[in-house]
């Protein structure tokens, strides 16, 4: 059970570093579940790519000003600069991107980007194909079924995890530990992840005294098909927008240019907060209207879109499709240095959305998320490589914490509850207070491991937010107290 590396999450950011680890290396890839149960896999929208380094500094400042100047600009800059060689790279190796008859690439543009820079692979595909890319690729060991229980830290060296399988739990150790987790989907009532995130590191990494940050900078995407009856909800890609699908409310106007002149191509947290008010305050129904496309091209770039849609009898595009937001992407995340290294830790690392790298502010720019998976996977494997640490042997106990207790899933599915109507889109000091009390209250109780885990991520990102008195990007606040 030693290994060199260890990888928890089989996403876009744990394949990139695995894919840039030397072949002669022991590494473990460890997955909750099936490899694709990962929110790389359910991604609609493309990868952003600047086209040229004069377009690296348009590039820099559109992901700057879509995170309300909250970035930091030396991850913005490593980003940009980074995409050119990994473009390259996967192109190189045979990843299919989508061109036009002439084979010349497609660009597109979403909300928020000065221009066209967004590549996409088999429509709105692009998560599925740069997801089975990536594993049809992989030369290291991924472990099915395996699902990371505990951390094993001591001061300033991660020394392995805790994972229960199927049928027991065991220690696996190594040399360096890679988080590439996801984010923390599953702490709200409608969201757009697979389901199996849940925020369980991010705790781990709590309970071992490290750092969260921005925490309560979540983003919702602003178009997504709520009237389903499973808590993921189908997303709707922004590059619908992008193709001039239009935003309507029940009486057919264009409502978004009263919130942003750029209408529908504003940022997702003011489109969110626009289609909210609509819909949730003045009870208005709002709709994606993408009568602008014909149906055979609707079904050439947006296949999947349009099968799922088919699914709940929504013939797009001819008939409008109802929308709302759901959760989508948490730009906090646990806290790095640029070169992937958790802060205060000499050989654990964390990547993509589990990370705040200060990439993404208080607001991710369209796109931009596939990049930094790519982009901070390839770093952290550069970093470990240049960082030759080996453990002292260690033998750590195994908690004996019950994982899971009776009444757990319906606890979950308040904590939901809670996260959704007073921590969501629109917040307030009472909703926020309101929330913290409803948790703290349930931590109280006789509660399994797993869910005491989530507790503690949604009480910091309460905290977080209470913390946070003024408005700022994804984080909007209706009073001027809180």
């Amino acid at each position: 059970m030693q290994y060199d590396v260890i990888i928890i999450g089989a996403g876009i950011a744990g394949l990139s570093c695995a894919r840039y680890l030397d072949k002669h290396l022991k590494v473990l890839l460890l997955c909750k579940e099936e490899p694709w149960d990962c929110n790389t896999f359910f991604a609609q929208g493309g990868i952003t790519f600047p086209k040229d380094p004069l377009d690296m500094d348009l590039h820099i400042q559109d992901t700057i000003n879509a995170g309300a100047m909250h970035n930091d600009y030396e991850a913005v800059k490593l980003l940009s600069q980074e995409s050119f060689v990994i473009f390259s790279d996967i192109l190189d190796s045979g990843f299919c991107v989508d061109r036009d008859t002439n084979g010349a690439i497609l660009y597109a543009k979403e909300g928020g980007h000065s221009i066209a820079r967004i590549i996409h692979s088999g429509g709105d595909g692009t998560g599925r194909a740069i997801h089975t890319f990536l594993i049809s690729h992989l030369s290291h060991t991924l472990h099915k079924g395996a699902q990371v229980v505990d951390l094993l830290i001591e001061e300033d060296r991660c020394y392995g995890v805790v994972v229960q399988t199927k049928t027991k739990q065991c220690a696996f150790y190594a040399n360096h530990i890679v988080i590439a987790s996801g984010g923390v989907g599953g702490l709200f009532a409608y969201h757009t992840n697979a389901h199996t995130i849940s925020s369980d590191i991010h705790a781990m990494a709590l309970e071992n005294g490290l750092k969260l940050e921005d925490m309560e900078m979540l983003q919702f995407h602003p178009t997504a098909f709520v009237d389903s009856p499973h808590a993921r909800k189908t997303l709707i890609t922004e590059a619908l927008r992008g193709e001039g699908a239009k935003i309507i409310n029940s009486a057919g106007e264009r409502f978004l240019f009263d919130y942003d002149k750029r209408g529908e191509l504003a940022p997702r947290d003011i489109v969110a907060r626009a289609i909210y008010k609509e819909r949730f305050i003045r009870g208005q129904n709002v709709y994606l209207d993408a009568s602008c496309l014909n149906q055979k091209e609707f079904i050439r770039k947006f296949p999947n879109v349009y099968r799922s849609l088919k699914a709940y009898h929504i013939d797009a595009p001819s008939q409008k499709i109802p929308i709302a937001p759901a959760f989508h992407y948490s730009m906090g995340g646990i806290k790095t240095e640029l070169n992937g290294l958790v802060t205060g830790m000499k050989n654990l690392y964390a990547i993509g959305e589990c990370a705040r790298s200060g990439v993404h502010g208080a607001n991710r720019l369209a796109s931009n998320s596939l990049l930094e998976g790519l982009v901070f996977g390839k770093i952290a494997a550069q970093t470990i490589q240049n960082n030759p640490i080996s453990n002292p042997k260690r033998n750590f106990s195994i908690s004996q914490e019950v994982l899971h207790k009776e009444g757990d899933e319906r606890l979950k599915n308040v904590l939901r509850k809670i996260m959704w109507e007073k921590v969501g889109i629109i917040r307030s000091k009472t909703s926020l207070l309101s929330a913290l009390e409803g948790v703290e209250v349930m931590a109280l109780g006789n509660i399994g491991r797993m869910l005491r885990l989530r507790l503690m991520v949604a009480k910091e990102i309460i905290t977080q937010a209470l913390n946070r008195k003024q408005s700022l990007g994804a984080h909007y606040v209706s009073d001027s107290d809180v």
